[in-house]
């Protein structure tokens, strides 16, 4: 079956979506020459041309604008990113990886279609303790996301919990192993993965 094509966006949503990207711009431009503490929600919005109010309809914070620049999916929707198992997970910790291995995959090269933009996020993360803690947070929501997907694919509760976890545990340690390298993100975390599953 056939997926519809998508409605062109309208005039008032090209409008936002451009106000978004040159905010978006504007941050990390500004992030790149003063450095993260030195700029302020005001110096964004004057950068970007736009009020102090029309920021914060877009963002709650400047560290909010150093997520969105990555596409990331949204984890309420991590099941569109690879079709569902041929069969329900049940007990089998197993299949309920290779599965999360697919989704991971595909979320990792999401993270990286950009590479200049991944080697950005990673630099103020690294730089920045209070941004690598709400980095945290954002792949916790990943790990929760996975494990009610699991759930609804068949799983049962203790394969949903230990598989997310573990899946989460396969992109970090990816991470680490890539060394801030977009282009070996990926193999890194399918190595990782590869390891559980032997």
């Amino acid at each position: 079956m056939e997926r519809p094509l998508p409605r062109p966006e309208s005039l008032r949503e090209r409008k936002q979506r451009r106000t978004r990207e040159a905010i978006i711009e504007a941050a990390h431009a500004l992030f790149v020459e003063r450095g993260f503490d030195r700029v302020t929600v005001n110096d964004i919005a004057e950068r970007a041309e736009v009020g102090r109010a029309t920021f914060f309809r877009y963002f709650g914070d400047k560290q909010e604008v150093v997520f969105s620049a990555q596409r990331q999916p949204d984890p309420a929707r991590l099941s569109e990113l690879v079709p569902p198992p041929d069969k329900p997970v049940g007990g089998s910790l197993a299949a309920a990886l290779t599965h999360l291995r697919r989704v991971v995959a595909a979320l990792v090269a999401r993270l990286v279609e950009d590479h200049e933009v991944y080697l950005r996020h990673e630099r103020l993360l690294s730089r920045h303790p209070e941004l690598f803690a709400r980095s945290l947070t954002k792949y916790r929501a990943y790990a929760e996301a996975m494990d009610r997907m699991l759930r609804d694919r068949g799983a049962d509760r203790a394969t949903a919990v230990l598989a997310a976890e573990l899946a989460l545990a396969c992109f970090h340690a990816g991470r680490d192993e890539a060394a801030d390298d977009p282009a070996r993100l990926p193999k890194a975390v399918d190595a990782a993965f590869a390891r559980l599953l032997r």
